[in-house]
């Protein structure tokens, strides 16, 4: 079986589970929008969340994944099934110990981390029940900074579970936060409104209950494959003691894409709206990286993590030339569909209730921008694992470091210098992709240098043709949507209507045109929708 159609296959459950939590993730956003619009409630939420989310990644989720996996495994190859199950309660234990800690001096200091992520909210003068938007967001923060060890806890056990190759449950795992989300906040709604509290903190409480049940969902796959969790006093494991060693510098590595957001949310809540247009705007362009690019990224790990302990380095460089190319056959066509159809998706999902036709075209401006370094993103997940499986951290700190530097002169350029464009938070979303970019390109030239050629033509050759497949449906889709004008802004019926003509317009056209331009990597996608095909058929055979 080549490279690719293996990595495709683990891939194609982990995407498929994925594709369910972000559509539930979707829906989550739908219920925000319609109950609270883009505003006053939406960015002060979209803001208190933010700053666990930022710890999630810089600590647990990114940081702690990319340190953790390799670790899990070696321990796992070289000393045996018990170590590497002791391993992990003892990074469980050790992690909850710390992440309390940091919730504690969190709680404090609250109001200085908000002044921090949101100074502009300080300008605004409305009040919602009586709160400002500082201390709304203030309050939302202190309710969702337990989500932080929740989150962590979980993100150890989707480690274990993808360490043994089980992919499917921990990409299922973020469903159950979209869940407690969406069904635990909307019914404690009325409850906290007859506290006198603002309806929007319902939506944080559910958010740490959706966290818990993320790590609940994973302990019966652990308990299956011989993990037992119980209270043990935390100790300076040697194992933990590396994955820590690793995650210092993976903190940094991993987390510009979290800074970067960071500072374009400071400076968008001098806007009102901003933050909440960027933040759908970014939901929307996180949907195909989550589908294909974190679901390629979570599969290759696995399979990087082992070629590297086996010393296999042409193992590795072929995963990773398969994976990055299975990323741009995936990728940019989503992202071009979405940039041209951005408007028709935006209002379809979330115009409804609070959220205006302005919040739609303002969404929609920001979605173009971001989409402009989705497939950057997606690679960049992957190029980092590779050197963390390598055991190398240095290049990824040192990429993270440029990445945030040109982030943040961006920003400060077109809210400065090249204000008269008029771009505000547009601008911010441009500069995001533009640092993706480049971070891509500078993680590229380092692992060629680390480990020799990487594929780097066949994967230029996949790239080039993919991008020409594209701009060809893009041309189609354009025409369709002058062909009907403002028509399709019509009702639910009309946009439904255009967006799944444009979506089934994109797959017939991009497919016809990647076959007549001969794109090797489309045959395993293929191969991979005959087996899925045959597996769910009505003509199936059973043993």
């Amino acid at each position: 079986m080549s490279a690719e159609l293996r990595v495709a296959r683990s891939a194609g459950a982990v995407g498929a589970a994925t594709m369910l939590s972000r559509v539930m993730g979707l829906a989550r956003d739908q219920v925000m929008a319609t109950l609270f619009g883009a505003g006053f409630a939406t960015d002060a939420f979209n803001v208190a969340f933010r700053i666990p989310n930022l710890l999630r990644d810089l600590f647990a989720e990114g940081a702690m994944s990319s340190a953790f996996v390799p670790t899990f495994t070696e321990y796992h190859y070289k000393r045996g099934e018990d170590e590497a199950w002791e391993l992990g309660r003892q990074l469980m234990i050790t992690l909850l110990a710390v992440l309390l800690a940091i919730c504690a001096v969190g709680y404090l200091f609250t109001p200085q981390l908000v002044r921090l992520f949101a100074g502009g909210f300080g300008h605004v003068t409305e009040t919602v029940d009586g709160l400002s938007k500082l201390q709304l967001t203030g309050r939302l923060t202190r309710v969702m900074l337990p989500f932080l060890p929740a989150v962590a806890l979980a993100a150890a056990a989707m480690g274990m579970l993808n360490a043994r190759s089980r992919f499917g449950v921990p990409a299922l795992a973020p469903t159950m936060l979209n869940v407690g989300m969406v069904v635990s906040g909307v019914a404690l709604i009325p409850v906290v409104r007859a506290f006198g509290q603002p309806g929007i903190l319902a939506m944080a409480i559910g958010v740490v209950i959706g966290g818990l049940l993320q790590f609940a969902f994973q302990l019966p796959s652990l308990y299956r494959l011989g993990f037992r969790l119980r209270f043990e006093l935390p100790r300076w494991h040697a194992g933990v003691r590396r994955v820590a060693l690793l995650m210092l510098p993976a903190t940094v590595g991993l987390a510009a894409t979290q800074i970067n957001l960071a500072v374009s949310t400071i400076i968008a809540s001098h806007w009102q709206g901003a933050v909440s247009w960027l933040y759908y705007a970014l939901r929307l362009m996180q949907l195909p990286i989550g589908v294909f690019g974190v679901a390629l990224a979570t599969v290759s790990m696995t399979a990087l993590s082992q070629a590297a302990v086996q010393q296999d380095m042409k193992a590795l460089k072929g995963t990773l030339s398969a994976t990055l190319r299975l990323v741009f056959l995936l990728t940019v066509p989503a992202a071009v569909w979405l940039a041209v159809m951005s408007r028709p998706v935006i209002a379809l999902l979330f115009e409804h209730g609070r959220f205006q036709a302005g919040d739609t075209v303002q969404t929609a401006n920001a979605l173009v921008m971001y989409c402009i370094g989705l497939p950057a993103f997606a690679a960049v997940g992957v190029l980092t694992r590779t050197f963390y499986a390598l055991g190398e951290t240095r290049v990824p700190v040192q990429a993270s470091f440029v990445a945030v530097a040109v982030n943040l002169v961006l920003n400060l350029m077109f809210v400065g210098p090249l204000s008269f464009l008029g771009l505000r938070h547009i601008g911010l979303a441009l500069a995001t992709s533009v640092t993706a970019l480049g971070n891509l390109l500078q993680l590229t030239l380092y692992l060629r240098r680390r480990v020799g050629p990487l594929e780097g033509r066949r994967i230029l050759n996949t790239l080039v043709r993919v991008g020409l497949s594209s701009l060809g449906f893009a041309a189609a889709l354009l025409a369709l949507l002058h062909a009907l004008g403002g028509r399709w802004h019509g009702g639910l019926a009309l946009e439904s209507a255009t967006v799944a003509a444009g979506f089934a317009l994109a797959v017939a056209l991009g497919w016809v045109a990647m076959r007549a331009l001969k794109v090797e990597e489309l045959a395993t996608v293929e191969s991979l929708l005959r087996s899925l095909a045959r597996k769910v058929g009505p003509g199936r055979r059973h043993p």
